[in-house]
């Protein structure tokens, strides 16, 4: 890479940060379908579950493989690119994950082990253990540390839900490295059988307030079709889902006020039903 793409794509990176979410780089932005949604996915059920709320690791009993890409502004060197497992574990689940953002010069790994059980018919509970890795080339030290995050889903009637997710609530007294704590709640309705619609409060120890909306529409058995917002940067999004048979294919897209779309496909393996 020239030192002069080297210069551009460390000056996208800080502007990317002072734009997004505080500590957007240790955020997973796992799940084409989710992207679709803007993220709006701390109450909504999905593979992806183990990136966004591991409670609902407690309803899963497929053994699952996905794999996960985003690509940001056409900028390979900040593309993100994450897999997960999911494994059955008797009345529970456990989700193994693993993100990876960056490029030679600059590379941030996220890798974690969630599970999550069913307490009650209305109420779902989990936990996750995070492991991040940051290399950096230079005079610059490489990082190592753990986090957990923790989260909660409430069954509040019959087609709405209440989703809960509490991310490295640890102080930064207590480590090397600052990393912000964040909560994210949101509330989803089922409007019919096909059509669910989301809205999600963000707030972190280094950001104000973003709020998500998003929806999710069964235009068939086969086909899904999503839309959403992002209040952060007034970023619309939009997205498309097609199941087959053990196979799902979704792909997704997120513009930026500033900086332009980024895209996102996943693929999604169910093992076993």
């Amino acid at each position: 890479m020239s030192s002069l793409l080297k210069i551009s794509v460390s000056l996208l990176t800080v502007l990317i940060s002072s734009t997004t979410s505080a500590g957007v780089l240790y955020r997973s932005t796992a799940g084409a379908g989710e992207a679709g949604i803007g993220y709006t996915s701390v109450m909504k059920d999905g593979f992806w579950s183990s990136f966004h709320n591991p409670a609902f690791l407690g309803t899963s009993s497929s053994l699952s493989f996905g794999l996960n890409y985003q690509d940001r502004f056409g900028i390979k060197e900040l593309a993100d690119r994450s897999l997960a497992v999911i494994v059955p574990a008797g009345n529970s689940s456990v989700g193994i994950i693993y993100s990876h953002f960056g490029y030679s010069d600059f590379k941030r790994d996220k890798t974690g082990l969630a599970s999550g059980i069913k307490l009650s018919e209305r109420m779902l509970a989990g936990i996750q253990i995070d492991y991040f890795s940051e290399r950096l080339i230079g005079d610059y030290k490489n990082t190592q540390y753990l986090s957990f995050e923790t989260g909660l889903l409430i069954h509040l009637s019959g087609n709405i839900q209440l989703g809960i997710l509490l991310c490295n609530p640890v102080p930064n007294s207590l480590r090397k490295k600052t990393m912000p704590a964040t909560l994210r709640v949101g509330t989803s309705v089922f409007l019919n059988r096909e059509l669910f619609a989301g809205i999600e409060a963000d707030i972190s120890t280094e950001s104000s307030l973003i709020i998500r909306t998003g929806f999710d529409y069964k235009a068939s058995k086969q086909v899904s079709v999503r839309g959403g917002f992002i209040s952060e940067t007034n970023s619309f999004c939009f997205g498309l889902g097609y199941l087959m048979s053990f196979v799902q294919l979704d792909i997704g897209f997120i513009t930026h006020e500033k900086l332009g779309t980024s895209s996102s496909v996943s693929l999604i393996f169910k093992l076993n039903k």
